[in-house]
């Protein structure tokens, strides 16, 4: 029998790491990330690579993973987070980090709870933090989340000693991992974590329930603390997070602009906003009144148009769309324009070009794909309505 290992979030920081010892003790895996595992870390014979994004929940896939016999361990290593003051997280930054942190990572869980509420050995592992035991000003959201990850692990475990089973789900909350990205390093230093991995995977064996890296060294202390103060705690949280330069009080936030008209909605429509959405934290969408802009004319009205593309899950707001996209600036201060590569090189577009350059916004062109399009909607419903 082939033994697998699904690591969500496996190709970089600790979750490649955990992965890179699992293919010692002879599991192969599958990596579930938006990009591939770093070039020559894993031999190619121990692992495929599977498309996922924890923003864009895929039940299908997750769906298809929990019916294969073959995997018996479950790790969940994604996440992101930034150090700031709560007013320069956008709510698009805040949807996000909940949504990867702690939604999807309990709909996992979930999806494959009937095989942790078995009899048969399953192992499951998922990132806390520290931050989940502790406040953590400049760090509320992901905070929050993680709390939120900690509670539900703990929760969910006294569910399965109470029916006996002997699964459990491993918290592995560390305070920072040195040789990730996630803590300031450009790529991933496996000697920094090949251990930490080591210690992970032992604790998942052994069907722990909480694995705090260094807690008698530091966390024991830190924990201590907090409980006897958490006020003062915090204060000191505070301090130590500004001088010792993590902190980055700045808005980060990408926000994205893209207009049409969107009459007739179809999959092209759609594939457009997916791709948009990927690209930025917040999604705004200007909805033309009409396309006589366009020397077209349109079949469904305005406000049902509008309905239509804000009902998308890849949009966050819908707008009515100016004549002009950098009057939609003036308000909305977006920094990523999103347009058909057909548009490069305009009249309109090189105007457009000049006037970002000074203002932060990037233009992103995307290629022209064939499939469906709005106009052989329209020929063929023109068509339809001639021959009557």
């Amino acid at each position: 029998m082939m033994k697998k290992a699904l690591i969500f979030g496996g190709s970089n920081g600790i979750g490649l790491a955990i992965g890179k010892y699992l293919t010692t003790q002879n599991y192969n895996l599958i990596i579930c990330d938006i990009k591939e595992p770093e070039k020559g870390v894993l031999p190619e014979s121990t692992f495929i690579f599977r498309h996922f994004n924890m923003l864009d929940y895929d039940y299908a896939a997750v769906e298809e993973f929990t019916k294969d016999e073959n995997i018996e361990l479950l790790m969940i290593t994604a996440g992101i987070g930034r150090v700031a003051d709560l007013e320069y997280l956008h709510p698009g930054e805040i949807h996000n980090l909940i949504t990867i942190d702690l939604d999807s990572t309990i709909r996992i869980l979930r999806s494959f709870y009937d095989r942790i509420n078995d009899d048969k050995t399953f192992y499951t592992g998922v990132m806390g933090s520290i931050a989940g035991w502790i406040s953590s000003p400049m760090f509320s959201v992901y905070a929050a989340a993680k709390a939120g990850v900690c509670r539900f692990v703990e929760s969910v475990n006294i569910e399965l000693e109470v029916k006996g089973r002997k699964n459990r789900i491993l918290n592995v909350s560390p305070g920072s991992i040195k040789g990730t990205r996630f803590n300031g390093a450009s790529t991933t230093d496996l000697s920094l974590t090949e251990g930490l991995a080591k210690e992970i995977v032992e604790h998942l064996f052994n069907h722990d329930t909480l694995f705090i890296p260094q807690y008698n060294e530091i966390y024991k202390g830190v924990i201590e603390r907090y409980q006897k103060d958490p006020h003062e705690y915090g204060i000191h949280s505070y301090e130590y997070k500004l001088s010792s330069g993590r902190a980055k009080n700045e808005f980060k936030a990408r926000i994205g602009y893209l207009s049409g008209t969107f009459d007739l909605f179809h999959v092209g429509h759609l594939n457009l906003l997916r791709r948009a959405k990927e690209q930025c934290d917040y999604l705004i969408v200007g909805v033309h009144y009409g396309g006589a802009w366009k020397g077209k004319e349109t079949f469904i009205p305005l406000e049902e148009r509008k309905a239509i593309v804000a009902a998308c899950k890849y949009v966050d707001q819908v707008i009515d769309a100016p004549d002009e996209d950098d009057a939609a600036w003036d308000t909305y201060h977006y920094n990523m324009l999103f347009v058909g590569s057909d548009y490069k090189g305009t009249e309109r577009f090189n105007r457009y070009e000049k006037e970002f350059k000074d203002r932060g916004v990037k233009i992103v062109y995307f290629p022209y794909t064939k499939g469906t399009s709005s106009t052989q909607i329209r020929a063929a419903i023109v068509a339809a309505a001639e021959k009557k």
